[in-house]
């Protein structure tokens, strides 16, 4: 059972998203919150699998909490609720150690892979939050994302054959079990890689190096 603790000021969107997670015998929402303050206490009380936050929260916001969260209970996977008029909190989120980032407005169906991923210690990025992301990362101009893409490539000239499989998987949003056995591979070896690959590539989490392989080519 993945246990889940939801916090969104918004009761509408809270009754929303409680009733997706409600569609699945295997994920429980164990507490859910009106702000961040309140999100990381119910975190450190709860010790759920999984926290879904929104980010414009009052008395602690989603990326104060977010850090809050990890800080006291590392074994949180913390995923974002954005819109798309939040892009310029990503980077600050993915700093503070989250995990995934699910559309508000999005298809149910990505909400349900996002916590199943990121409790099985993967990463996720609705489709069109990454496109969002990379966009902004790499300048509005198209000369700007192809340089940046060709230095992405660049970069990943670093990684074995191996490797590059596993970041092809990973920037698709898959675990560690799930690469392991699209690959044929034990899930510890997989592990291996990924440690490697972040440590290579000098990237602080799976989401960033998601991003990186999007930025990349990898993933479409």
């Amino acid at each position: 059972m993945i246990r889940v603790l939801l916090a969104d000021d918004e009761t509408m969107i809270r009754a929303g998203v409680a009733a997706i997670l409600a569609t699945e015998p295997s994920i429980e929402v164990v507490a859910e919150a009106g702000n961040g303050r309140e999100a990381v206490d119910l975190a450190r009380r709860h010790r759920p699998d999984v926290a879904l936050l929104d980010i414009r929260m009052p008395v602690l916001d989603g990326l104060d909490a977010v850090a809050e969260i990890r800080r006291a209970v590392p074994s949180v996977a913390v995923i974002m609720l954005t819109t798309f008029s939040e892009d310029e909190y990503i980077a600050r989120a993915l700093d503070a150690g989250a995990a995934g980032f699910v559309l508000k407005t999005g298809d149910p169906r990505e909400l349900v892979t996002g916590v199943r991923a990121v409790a099985d210690g993967g990463a996720y990025l609705s489709p069109k939050v990454a496109r969002r992301v990379i966009t902004r990362f790499d300048g509005s101009d198209t000369g700007g994302h192809l340089t940046r893409g060709v230095a992405a490539r660049e970069r990943l000239a670093a990684l074995t054959d191996r490797e590059r499989d596993v970041l092809r998987l990973l920037g698709s949003g898959l675990s560690n079990a799930e690469i392991a056995a699209e690959l044929h591979l034990v899930e510890g070896t997989v592990k291996t890689h990924v440690s490697a690959i972040l440590s290579r590539l000098g990237l602080r989490n799976r989401v960033q190096a998601a991003l990186l392989a999007y930025q990349a080519g990898l993933t479409g």
